[in-house]
């Protein structure tokens, strides 16, 4: 039989360019909640005791830009000067500005269903049934190691060290993974064949003397308790929440690579400069499928770059979830200030179940009025002109699980107030019966 290998990785919520994502979503927020007609395109550098905020809006709200700023650090873990990143003392820099007029012409439109696309590009989604949320394994058991990690810092129960007599979190915020998963020729999952975690954490074992031989002990101890507790803890947690055939693929023998360079101190925004839009495989499938290279975070719902990569997934899910097919992607390309995508393609990879070409199935797909790709149709479909970004930003645009929150949004300019709202909309499985009823699948 032949075999493959497939990687896909993770960052967590402390890598550096995911807060940098998560505070250019949070600002998006911001905006809507208080004008959900705003058109935000934020961008977000972070690097030591810095953020810089730049980009184009158009609203009626006004935000306090540095606290939401400084709320979402704090939020993270970058808490406390010896991170070298701390929400309290980092400086914010705004260079926010008006839209651009030009561009604004071709997206608003007197008729509101005639809204044009905020730029040109093409947008993919994808789904396969590898897992209960329809999404690559690799990728998804990359997030989930992440997740857990999170859950683990913050609970401070497990992988802890005693400082000046209290027990406290050795694990820092910033983070990554990488799973490699041996796929069969029909491209069935067989077995994860590697785990690779690397997590910053405090030097909490220090050298017994000042020489290179103790210090490199003490580096080799940490790393060696660190990979340990992985094995012990993190692993069997993430196994313990899925399903038993999933748990069964990772295997005693499974290679796992902790900390691979030795020691992760210095690390977050200290460690290496983030920038918003620089996780995009990350944010979406892992590798699998394909991407059309336009970033999410930051961007209102009329950029196409995010609103239509929903809206592929969207389909992409139903058709599978609804037997169309094993595997499906789904291509939209769109030009600026066009409502109509000049395009829509469908990639089944051989696996449809129905007797239909590829080119048949886009066209029913196409037809279907629950699949209206017009940029308004997908805003109204999806309650993208929600407060509903700063989710996502983390841990993976696709694969979610939609719920209601209510939120609540400070500021020292006026009273707190609340909105309720539907998270991860583009996840539902809503269209399956119409998907059922036009390819005539019992």
């Amino acid at each position: 039989m032949k075999t493959y290998l497939f990687t896909s990785e993770s960052v967590s919520e402390g890598h550096p360019d995911k807060v940098a994502d998560q505070i250019s979503d949070a600002i998006l927020d911001e905006f809507l909640a208080r004008d959900p007609k705003s058109k935000v395109a934020c961008e977000t550098l972070v690097t030591t005791g810095q953020v810089v905020i730049a980009g184009e809006v158009k609203s009626e709200a006004y935000i306090d830009l540095m606290e939401v700023t400084r709320d979402v650090i704090r939020n993270i873990g970058y808490n406390r000067s010896a991170l070298k990143f701390d929400g309290e003392a980092c400086g914010v820099l705004s260079a926010l500005h008006e839209q651009s007029a030009d561009i604004n012409r071709g997206v608003e439109r007197s008729e509101l269903e005639a809204q044009g696309a905020g730029d040109q590009g093409m947008m993919f989604g994808y789904a396969c049934n590898e897992t209960l949320d329809y999404m690559p394994l690799t990728i998804d058991l990359s997030h989930r190691l992440l997740r857990e990690l999170a859950d683990i810092r913050r609970e401070e129960k497990e992988m802890t060290h005693i400082k000046r007599g209290r027990q406290h979190t050795y694990l820092r915020p910033d983070s990554k993974s990488q799973v490699t998963v041996e796929y069969d020729e029909n491209n069935r999952p067989l077995r994860v064949d590697t785990i690779v975690i690397s997590t910053q954490h405090d030097e909490f074992i220090q050298p017994i003397e000042d020489t290179d031989a103790a210090r490199a002990a003490a580096d080799r101890a940490m790393q060696e308790r660190i990979t340990d507790d992985v094995r012990n803890i993190l692993i069997p947690r993430v196994k313990a929440k899925l399903r038993p055939e999933e748990a069964a693929l990772i295997g005693d023998d499974v290679k796992l690579l902790v900390n691979p360079t030795g020691k992760f101190v210095i690390g977050g925004p200290h460690g290496d400069t983030g920038l918003t839009g620089r996780k995009i495989i990350v944010d979406t499938y892992g590798g699998h499928g394909a991407h059309g290279g336009g970033a999410f975070s930051g961007k209102d719902p009329s950029k196409v770059d995010r609103s239509a990569a929903y809206a592929a997934r969207h389909i992409a899910k139903n058709l599978v979830a609804a037997g169309v097919a094993d595997r499906v992607l789904v291509q939209v390309a769109y030009a600026i200030g066009e409502a109509k995508p000049v395009s829509l393609c469908i990639n089944t990879y051989g696996t449809a179940k129905v007797k239909l070409s590829d080119t048949e199935i886009a066209a029913i797909v196409t037809d279907m009025p629950c699949f209206d790709m017009t940029p308004y149709a997908i805003e109204k479909r999806f309650g993208l002109r929600n407060p509903i970004y700063r989710e996502t930003a983390s841990y993976g645009h696709m694969g979610r699980q939609p719920m209601t929150v209510t939120k609540t949004f400070h500021s020292k300019y006026e009273k707190p107030f609340t909105r309720t709202v539907e998270l991860f909309t583009w996840e539902k499985l809503d269209a399956v019966p119409a998907v059922k009823k036009a390819f005539g699948i019992d």
